[in-house]
């Protein structure tokens, strides 16, 4: 079923644009891209003897200092697989550790309620995910407030419409003014409902875990969602070197299910890390390493994905830094290790710790999706919306990440020579002095050969004024409220999403409304 979707990929990579991009670029509805195949070489930044320097001090970390595993099961595990365990504390031997990880799989299959949307992850599939988990928006108006569910449709209503994600996250902003005890059941409802891509998991206890899973089962089958990945679920080790109960216990419910976790430690490196990015990187190496050798204790086999979140801390005020060169860098070890080990990884693409859709948050962005693109991460998470260090999600930002996307799918499908013949034959036909807008390979090809943003404004300085004179952030509100009112939804079966609402009618008259 998902091996056609990888074909039709890589033709539309070969192409590097074509109908389906022609269509998204113009802004006129598309289905989405298909998984994103790089054309492109990974980049290395440092010498293998480096990797293998960092990897090696990794695996002496968990042996000498090991990590800790705050949950009595976890132990219990870790002691029968023979790890060195003192009361919370694993020391995990190089053999055990490696030989656990070495089971993830490559690559896998992720699954959509729509086959269409269905995406590789690994290898060199990537694909791009909005960000996820700020209480605040920079909503249509410009204003910064709280998140509501009606602003969380509405972000799952873009992502469906972006074509260059291929998922709908979850947690794109907060539903404030729903009881805590509740909201994951809006949550992925709102995602399921308004959207046919795949989607993200709740991973705050092991009671909404096991009602995501089972929100899940009603709309792919109890059965399938045993074994076939269908949604992803972060789980953040907290640095230094703890995995606490309530990522464990995440954890128990979606590997044992297949369900693929990114297990990626959360460092603020210089407050939770060394100040030294190789240093960082060590350290958050034998982390996530942990973490996947765990989930394979839970059931051997099951998909994963290595990750990372590692920004750097301002030493003058102790606020986290989004696009800096030092998290570009980390990056490009992070994907030399994943590549090491084969596992598919994760990164975040553009999230900036800028407060507007400016500039700033411009320069941040393009520094760490680049990196991200050319260190060959699968997983880009974070991919549009993120804005203030992802305490706030733009309406206008959303709009903008993902009329970018659209270039970095381009640049990371490849130059296609496919039609290089027939632009030598142009310049034969042409001839000193002429021009070529009314070649035949021109009127063939003006469409699908160049990038062509509607955002973005190349419009000469009067042209620009006389349509209004709007800077880049506002023409991004425009786009996202045009997009919003364009949408369509598509439509769960009746007879799911009835059983939808009376699952969460169901958990609502248990659940409080409040935590205790």
């Amino acid at each position: 079923m998902n091996e056609p979707a990888v074909a039709v990929n890589e033709h539309a990579n070969r192409r590097s644009g074509g109908r389906l991009g022609r269509k998204a670029i113009r802004g006129a509805p598309v289905a989405s891209f298909p998984t994103l195949v790089r054309q492109i070489p990974a980049y290395q930044m440092v010498p293998d003897e480096a990797v293998e320097l960092i990897h090696q001090e990794s695996l002496l970390i968990l042996e000498e200092v090991g990590c800790e595993f705050r949950d009595d099961e976890a132990i219990a595990l870790w002691k029968a697989a023979g790890a060195d365990v003192s009361e919370t504390r694993v020391r995990i031997d190089r053999a055990l550790l490696m030989e656990l990880v070495s089971k993830v799989p490559p690559e896998f299959t992720l699954n959509a309620r729509n086959p269409e949307r269905t995406v590789r992850v690994g290898g060199k599939n990537s694909i791009f995910v909005p960000m996820y988990g700020a209480p605040y928006v920079r909503d249509l108006d410009n204003n910064r407030r709280y998140g509501s569910l009606a602003d969380l449709s509405n972000f799952h209503k873009l992502a469906y419409m972006a074509p260059a994600l291929h998922s709908s996250s979850s947690v794109i902003c907060e539903p404030m003014e729903i009881a805590v005890p509740k909201r994951h059941l809006h949550i992925i409802h709102s995602a399921l409902k308004h959207s046919d891509k795949p989607f993200m998991g709740i991973v705050t206890s092991k009671e909404r875990a096991e009602d995501t899973m089972a929100m899940a089962g009603i709309v792919f089958g109890e059965e399938f969602v045993r074994d076939n990945p269908v949604l992803v679920s972060i789980t953040n080790c907290n640095s230094p070197l703890v995995w606490d109960a309530t990522m464990l216990d995440a954890m128990k419910v979606y590997a044992r299910s297949n369900q693929p976790l990114i297990l990626a430690p959360f460092a603020l490196c210089g407050a939770s890390t060394s100040a030294s990015a190789v240093g960082a990187v060590a350290q958050v190496n034998a982390e996530a390493l942990a973490g996947v050798a765990f989930t394979q204790l839970l059931r051997p086999g099951s998909p994963q994905i290595y990750g990372q979140f590692m920004v750097t801390v301002d030493m003058k005020t102790g606020a986290p830094m989004g696009g800096t060169p030092e998290a570009a860098q980390m990056m490009y070890l992070m994907g030399a290790l994943a590549r090491k080990y084969r596992l598919p990884w994760r990164t975040s693409g553009f999230h900036v710790g800028s407060k507007l859709n400016d500039a700033q948050a411009g320069y941040e962005a393009n520094m760490l999706m680049h990196a991200a693109i050319l260190a060959g991460a699968n997983y880009i998470w974070h991919s549009a919306g993120w804005l203030e260090a992802g305490l706030t999600c733009g309406y206008s930002k959303f709009a903008t990440d993902c009329e970018q996307l659209i270039g970095w799918y381009k640049y990371a499908g490849g130059l296609p020579f496919d039609d290089f013949k027939e632009a030598m034959a142009a310049i034969r036909e042409v001839g000193p002095q002429g021009h070529f807008l009314g070649t035949q390979h021109t009127l063939e090809h003006f469409e699908s050969a160049f990038f062509m943003p509607t955002i973005m404004d190349f419009n000469s300085y009067e042209q620009w004024k006389a349509e209004g004179a709007k800077d880049h952030d506002t023409r991004g509100r425009e786009k996202a409220r045009n997009m919003l009112a364009d949408y369509e939804e598509p439509k769960l079966d009746e007879g799911i999403a009835e059983g939808l609402k009376d699952l969460i009618a169901r958990r609502e008259e248990k659940l409080p409304d409040s935590v205790s």
